[in-house]
């Protein structure tokens, strides 16, 4: 085992700098790279945004930290590198070739990250007053979708895991069951609305809620955030939304993929959806002024993978196996393994509830002691995400830091949780997230707003999911589950008080 954590960052280090020798090897020049290369080496007089021009004003306190190389390459929109909105070079021919390998009719560039991709394939398919099928554990991004659209929600309900303290998947069943209510109520959904892979890897049975969909004519959107390497080991990874039928899949290469953060990618497949909905919809959300520097790390990650596409994922793979088969060993810490439902092997959730201590205090630990960073952390797990750039070192780390955990903390106490608002959801909804999102707001004190209409996000959750949205009524027990999580570390997002001492209501 590595002696200290210096040893540790300096022993990274040089796995860092090995890798970067492997990145080189890529034989293909992805086109928007190249154009960007080409751009960059003209030596012309630039009168136009933006105003650090080509690296000649680069605030010395930002380059001495990146160089000044990405400000060179930092170009607006004009023809020589093409244009987002109406791409007839570079872009064009880099969307193409990512839809050929993603397997989608079409693909767009996304630099607004999957926030965007998922609020443009909610606006394109509905239309205000509207009803959209969706898991109520979705991203908040699905959640400003309807405020955009103004959909009405028809929620259901995840199968929940309290050992856990987790969200499971969606089943076919709850989808029709959904159909037959609103077809009872004389409606129709326009859409039905998707989370597979969830934060910890779990995918619902795509394939049979798209056959369902298509049977009425309904699209099937799957945000699809945490999946965008699912197509590339086709023997031990889930399927992908596309290959199991779904018509806009929205996904974040930055997350496994190596493209930068904020680079995303929205496929659309079929013909129920209109493309030309969904390209006004993007105008709408997405920047006029897109970094191309994001445009060109998402043409350089296809290009990657388009290399070795059926292999790529091998080592991953592999590590992330030899990972769980390590921690299954290791007493007092469990893995996280669903029968039901399909999971990802690139996430390794630990389960740690019975050393007696939440997901918090472990990951401060394991963070403090061993220099490893988890992705998420609850009140009885943590999960880690095994990538492209994960080596064996990494693995060994995580696992000497969780037996470091099982040695001190064996057999204290059993931390148990049995109730989770979202297992139960009773609440009731009085407004529709857009009319709750222009209603009038005042805050209340914490302990006085049972009964009342939430007037914010509330999201103690993984990042961005709501545990309270607008428009429904704020139930004790929601309360209670935010206290408990507070108490143990948790934060939550969306809301104007972060002391939860207070909360927002409409009036």
């Amino acid at each position: 085992m590595l002696r200290n954590k210096e040893d540790i960052l300096d022993n990274k280090k040089h796995l860092n700098d090995n890798m970067q020798i492997s990145d080189s090897q890529d034989s293909e020049i992805p086109p928007l790279v190249s154009r960007l290369k080409a751009v960059a080496a003209q030596n012309d007089a630039y009168f136009q945004f933006p105003g650090h021009n080509k690296g000649q004003a680069v605030p010395s306190s930002l380059s001495s930290v990146i160089g000044v190389q990405p400000f060179i390459h930092d170009f607006t929109t004009f023809p020589a590198v093409d244009n987002l909105f109406a791409p007839k070079g570079p872009i064009l021919d880099a969307q193409k070739q990512a839809a050929k390998l993603f397997g989608a009719e079409e693909t767009w560039f996304l630099v607004g990250g999957s926030t965007c991709g998922t609020q443009a394939s909610i606006l394109a398919t509905c239309s205000p007053g509207d009803t959209l099928i969706i898991q109520r554990n979705s991203h908040k991004s699905a959640f400003a979708g309807m405020v955009f659209s103004g959909a009405i929600p028809k929620y259901i309900i995840p199968e929940y895991d309290f050992d856990w303290d987790i969200a499971c998947g969606i089943t076919p069943s709850q989808v029709e069951k959904a159909m037959k209510e609103l077809d009872s109520e004389g409606r129709k959904a326009s859409a039905v609305f998707i989370t597979s892979p969830t934060y910890n890897g779990i995918c619902s049975n795509l394939k049979e809620i798209a056959v369902l969909c298509h049977s009425q004519n309904i699209p099937l959107i799957v945000d699809e955030a945490h999946g965008a390497h699912l197509r590339f080991h086709k023997s031990l990874l889930p399927l992908s939304a596309l290959h199991q039928g779904a018509d806009i899949s929205i996904q974040s290469t930055h997350k496994v993929l190596g493209s930068l953060t904020q680079s995303s990618m929205l496929h659309l497949s079929g013909k129920i959806v209109d493309r030309e909905r969904i390209c006004n919809c993007l105008q709408t959300l997405q920047s006029t002024s897109p970094s191309y520097l994001l445009l060109a790390s998402l043409d350089a990650a296809r290009a990657r993978i388009g290399e070795h596409p059926d292999t790529i994922f091998n080592k991953p793979v592999e590590l992330a196996m030899e990972a769980k088969a390590l921690v299954e060993t290791i007493p007092g810490i469990t893995v996280f393994n669903s029968s039901k439902y399909g999971t990802d092997p690139l996430r390794l959730t630990v389960g740690v509830w019975k050393l007696g201590i939440s997901g918090f205090e472990a990951n401060g630990i394991l963070e403090k002691k061993y220099g490893v960073i988890s992705q998420l952390h609850g009140t009885r797990s943590i999960c880690f995400i095994v990538n492209l750039g994960t080596s064996r070192d990494d693995i060994m780390r995580l696992v000497s830091g969780l037996k470091h955990l099982s040695e001190t903390y064996a057999s204290i106490r059993v931390n148990d949780i049995h109730t989770h608002p979202l297992s139960e959801m009773n609440t009731s909804m009085i407004l529709s997230p857009r009319d709750a999102f222009f209603a009038s707001k005042k805050k209340v004190r914490f302990e006085e707003s049972v009964g009342k209409v939430c007037g914010e996000l509330v999201c103690p959750f993984p990042a961005g999911i709501p545990l309270l949205v607008p428009g429904e009524v704020i139930t004790e027990e929601a309360l209670s589950y935010l206290m408990e999580r507070k108490n143990k570390g948790a934060l939550a997002i969306g809301v104007a008080d972060s002391t939860l001492s207070s909360m927002v209501v409409c009036t």
